[in-house]
């Protein structure tokens, strides 16, 4: 049976307004919101209904970050993973943690845990890289199946059914492999009281990216982050032949 580990990441949850700090170097993120990356909650799901199917015999949750990233990885083991590992990373070099350091992180785990598959959300919904599973591929030499919607196991071999922009691609991939999850992989579970208060007896290994043999020195300066500009409100016309002489007026035809 495989051995699964699974990349959650902690951001701004969903549902909060985003907020610029006064000085543009990034997002208000004091006293905001957190939740796991929803892309995440789905490879979570996937890896633990492949323990309920007997293909995994282990799941397990891995979350780079400060030290709340914990609370990320209790999520995870709410929702059935075995147990949890906490990749420190702190002050500046969490600010600009990229997916070429997670991707080193992530590789080097899988190694030492001697995992099988590696699945990881498609992209995080702060920075919408959508790069961590490509890099983790190659990083380790292995196989990809990235936008998953389907995943099915038969031997050695898994079956993807993949997202694209044309439509559905299926392939076929030897293990150990990358997967990342697409949005109609599966609907992510609730995590029900008791298992929360079991997820509090199970273990989180903490480590540090150094520890990993991992540089997570910056790679980007951010310059300046700014709000998208403010849309104008439209306009209600009574008619075709008004619409055409504002279309003219401003330019447009």
């Amino acid at each position: 049976m495989a051995r699964v580990l699974v990349g959650v990441k902690r951001v701004i949850d969903y549902a909060v307004k985003i907020r610029v700090k006064p000085d543009k170097s990034g997002v208000v993120t004091d006293g905001v919101k957190h939740s796991m990356n929803p892309f995440d909650e789905i490879a979570v799901e996937e890896a633990v209904r492949m323990k309920e199917k007997k293909i995994a015999s282990e799941v397990i949750a891995v979350s780079c970050g400060p030290a709340q990233a914990q609370e990320t990885l209790r999520t995870a083991l709410a929702m059935g993973v075995d147990r949890g590992i906490h990749v420190e990373v702190t002050g500046p070099e969490y600010e600009t943690l990229q997916p070429i350091h997670v991707s080193k992180i992530l590789a080097k785990l899988a190694q030492d845990e001697k995992a099988d598959i590696v699945i990881v959300g498609k992209q995080a919904i702060d920075d919408d890289s959508n790069q961590t599973a490509q890099m983790t591929a190659a990083h380790m030499d292995w196989p990809q199946g990235t936008f998953a919607s389907k995943v099915e196991k038969t031997n050695g071999d898994v079956t993807i059914t993949r997202e694209i922009d044309g439509g559905l691609e299926t392939i076929k991939i030897k293990l150990p492999a990358v997967i990342s999850a697409d949005l109609r992989l599966n609907e992510p579970r609730y995590a029900t009281l008791p298992n929360i208060m079991k997820a509090k007896k199970k273990p989180i290994k903490k480590v540090t990216a150094k520890e990993l043999g991992v540089d997570t020195g910056a790679r980007i300066e951010v310059v300046s982050v700014e709000d998208p500009p403010v849309r104008q409100a439209g306009s209600v016309l009574p008619d075709v032949d008004t619409l055409v002489t504002k279309l003219k007026e401003g330019g447009h035809v």
